[in-house]
């Protein structure tokens, strides 16, 4: 970084000895930092306007031809037009048209706040000029002499084990503020210095980041507050961003821009490295979930728990949303992040089109956050064990497959609705045989012949004496089974609806 007394600002051409300036007053009748203000170059005007000429920040230099002597000057309105215009300071020439600074000048420059200051008849008004243009050069030279030594920090940095934390850490050394990464979900992965931004500051980060990532666009932006200002730069390109940098910044230099390009650039090609090894983690995860949905999960316990520790315990909830996305890349980052922090507590994988997120069926509430933060469908499973993956998986794709828009369709809801209301969707043969689990579970457990005998009722269209005749059995039994069937379905088979349900479902769930 430049030292304070090399930058170019109305303190440092004070202090330059040779020109033998004096401030007009007190530093202490001025406003704070009044003399730090930088200065980007000095100009001299005897117009009464000088404004349409000025740029800001500039120290302004007069002899005062424009102040008649005799009459009274509206000096006020001479210093209001100037400090409106942004400039930093002004500075008066003695003994050219007159011997001192005209009072009516130095109490308007008080009033007004602006820096006063004597230009001795010694001392042209060109060495005022050439002294702030050398501090200016030597400040530029400064800065990229400091560009280039942050670079050459920063590229040693990426060389070591943890190269992308090494060179963040790096950035906010150099910038000498607080720099943080977030990722293509949204989340803070690292931070330099770490805990240093208020809550308050930090959630109005978070939300200005979700935004830029929801926009897509690679871009640079800024986030000001009263208190706060951050700048922010994408990483990775438009329409598959990787992230989000964050400074706090309000404004870079040249300099400053220079360094933090060069942070993205070394960025992306780490964040490119880890989006291969992504990729391989994709692959494995997809075939793990393969082999869950034949019915043996084994072989997907044994990678699962070498790799990232157990899977989520018995019995599981099974979600499905759309692996095409837009933002789907973010949603597999997140899920990375939350199974990461849930050891054992949450699996996902791809296979096909769809993402596949499974949790234990009482961690179930922690899927909420998915839809809301990236707009997407998603479809779960009644409570199931691996060995019903594939079952669970088809009722979660069911459920998927009713919602409207973005949220959480449970599988229950969809079974609610009947099974002919799912004919149109193509789910209705999964909920079928959900309706139809709590018959057969019966079945194998009691030995019974429910569902046997509700197929021949419905055949017999409805008659026990027919019915009973193809069983071979007397129509009292009949007429029992079937009372126990409509209390373990919880139906009154005497309606025309739920004898239609039941036709549908011993036609589609088999």
């Amino acid at each position: 970084m430049v030292a304070r007394d090399a930058d170019p600002t109305l303190r440092a051409l004070l202090g330059r000895g040779e020109l033998r300036l004096r401030l007009a007053g007190a530093e202490a009748d001025l406003p704070p930092g009044a003399l730090d203000r930088a200065t980007r170059w000095v100009h001299s005007s005897d117009l009464d306007d000088p404004t349409p000429f000025l740029a800001e920040d500039l120290v302004l230099l007069t002899t005062g031809t424009q102040f008649p002597t005799g009459i009274r000057y509206p000096f006020d309105a001479y210093v209001g037009r100037l400090v409106d215009r942004g400039v930093a300071a002004l500075g008066f020439g003695t003994e050219v048209v007159r011997d001192g600074i005209p009072p009516g000048l130095a109490v308007a420059c008080r009033r007004a706040n602006l820096p006063l200051f004597e230009v001795p008849y010694s001392t042209p008004f060109i060495a005022v000029a050439r002294a702030n243009a050398e501090a200016v050069a030597a400040q530029a030279y400064a800065r990229r002499s400091w560009a280039l030594s942050a670079q050459r920090a920063i590229a040693l940095a990426a060389l070591r084990p943890d190269g992308l934390d090494a060179t963040i850490a790096e950035l906010a050394r150099q910038l000498d503020t607080w720099v943080g990464m977030y990722d293509a979900a949204g989340e803070l992965v690292r931070e330099h210095p770490a805990g240093a931004l208020s809550v308050g500051a930090a959630a109005a980060l978070r939300a200005e980041v979700g935004a830029v990532l929801r926009r897509g666009a690679r871009a640079g932006s800024s986030l000001r507050s009263d208190s706060d200002a951050f700048t922010l730069q994408t990483l990775g390109r438009g329409g598959e961003l990787r992230g989000v940098l964050a400074i706090a910044a309000g404004e870079l230099d040249r300099a400053g821009r220079d360094v933090v390009t060069a942070v993205i650039a070394m960025a992306g090609l780490a964040l490119e490295q880890h989006q291969r090894l992504s990729r391989a983690r994709k692959a494995l995860r997809s075939g793990m979930v393969r082999s869950m949905l034949t019915g043996d999960p084994g072989l997907a316990r044994q990678i699962s728990r070498d790799v990232w520790g157990a899977l989520p315990p018995a019995p599981v909830v099974v979600a499905v949303t759309n692996a095409a996305g837009r933002r789907t890349d973010a949603l597999l980052d997140l899920l990375e992040l939350r199974a990461e922090e849930r050891r054992g507590g949450l699996f996902f994988g791809s296979v096909d089109d769809d993402v596949v997120i499974v949790v234990p069926a009482s961690a179930a509430p922690v899927l909420d956050e998915f839809p809301e933060r990236f707009d997407v469908r998603l479809g779960l499973s009644e409570p199931a064990p691996y060995a019903e993956f594939a079952r669970a998986l088809d009722q979660a794709r069911a459920a998927r497959g009713r919602a409207s828009g973005p949220g959480i369709v449970r599988f229950e809801e969809v079974q609610a609705r009947g099974i002919l209301s799912a004919l149109s969707a193509g789910q209705a043969s999964t909920v079928a045989a959900a309706y139809l689990d709590p018959l057969r579970e019966h079945d194998r457990s009691h030995g019974a012949r429910l569902e046997e005998t509700l197929r021949a009722w419905v055949v017999a269209d409805g008659s026990n004496d027919a019915a009973a005749t193809a069983l071979g059995v007397h129509r009292h039994t009949v007429r029992t089974r079937l009372a126990a069937a409509e209390r373990i379905l919880g139906v009154d088979l005497s309606s025309f609806a739920a004898r239609a349900e039941l036709w549908a479902a011993l036609h589609l769930g088999r």
